[in-house]
């Protein structure tokens, strides 16, 4: 794929499989940019959760390689870099996050200063600010000491965002991050991703919400069984017929009067017949 030099984050044709011969992802390459919002969108199972490990380093592809760009211009393969080389450049907010004990907002933020440290080092003054001014950009220094396990579900999202700030990485991963949140709450945490965006670091989304995707992504990549049906702006990909065929449904985008889209929804035409809860290809 031809890469500008603004991407921050290339993937070439990589192919995994948990499995001999049962691949879940098919030749995917994807560029992410710096400062920018990229959401992957597709129905469960279609691949997006572990296309983001394998971004992230936790797993390693099958074939195809992930490269990482400086602000330099110099090149790395991140499955090449040392792992605590690499929590520095990418970090990786999961879906669900349940710690065993209850630490509270700072100490879990804390965590995101490891990659920094020497064997059984211990954070120094200079960490311990670099979490707090990660806290108060996230909005929740008022909750500094509160138990992480009594948080709503945006602020324990918000919180694993400031950890990965204090990462101090150029990409973030976020693995559905409004998924169970209610509507205030999925505001709150992708105007702060869109603000973090616009200042300092490049998201790569999962997601189910296509309305999301066109409210805050720059770039959005849509895929169906493993593999990419279609890469872009918002705008050429978020098509009633690309969706359509990649939801197996019939999808209706509304436009408003300047044609830009501004809604994704079913289309109910009192024909509509579900097949398969999962689809694989």
């Amino acid at each position: 794929m031809e890469i500008n030099s603004n991407v921050i984050l290339q993937a070439n044709a990589l192919s995994y499989g948990y499995v001999p011969d049962q691949p879940v992802l098919h030749d995917v390459s994807l560029a992410a940019e710096a400062n920018s919002i990229l959401y992957l969108l597709g129905h469960n199972g279609c691949g997006k959760t572990t296309l983001l490990e394998i971004l992230s380093g936790v797993r390693k592809p099958h074939t195809g390689e992930v490269w990482l760009t400086s602000a330099d211009q110099q090149r790395a393969n991140l499955h090449r870099m040392p792992a605590h080389h690499r929590a520095q450049r990418v970090g990786l907010v999961p879906q669900i996050h349940a710690p065993v004990f209850a630490y509270n907002v700072f100490e879990v933020v804390l965590m995101g200063r490891t990659p920094y440290l020497s064997f059984l080092g211990v954070p120094g003054q200079a960490d311990r600010a670099i979490v707090d001014e990660a806290i108060a950009t996230v909005g929740l220094t008022a909750l500094r000491e509160r138990a992480y396990t009594d948080l709503s579900g945006g602020e324990r999202q918000l919180t694993l965002i400031a950890r990965g700030l204090a990462q101090q990485t150029d990409v973030l991963l976020l693995d559905e991050p409004t998924a169970h949140l209610d509507p205030r709450n999925q505001h709150l945490v992708l105007e702060t991703v869109s603000r973090l965006a616009d200042e300092r670091i490049s998201f790569i989304i999962s997601s189910h919400d296509p309305n999301s995707a066109l409210l805050y992504a720059d770039q959005v990549m849509l895929m169906k069984g493993g593999r990419v049906v279609a890469a872009g702006s918002p705008n050429t990909v978020l098509t009633e017929e690309i969706l359509s065929r990649s939801y197996n449904m019939p999808v209706e985008v509304i436009y408003n009067q300047d044609q830009q889209a501004r809604a994704i929804l079913p289309r109910r035409n009192g024909h509509f017949q579900p097949t398969r809860l999962f689809e694989d290809s």
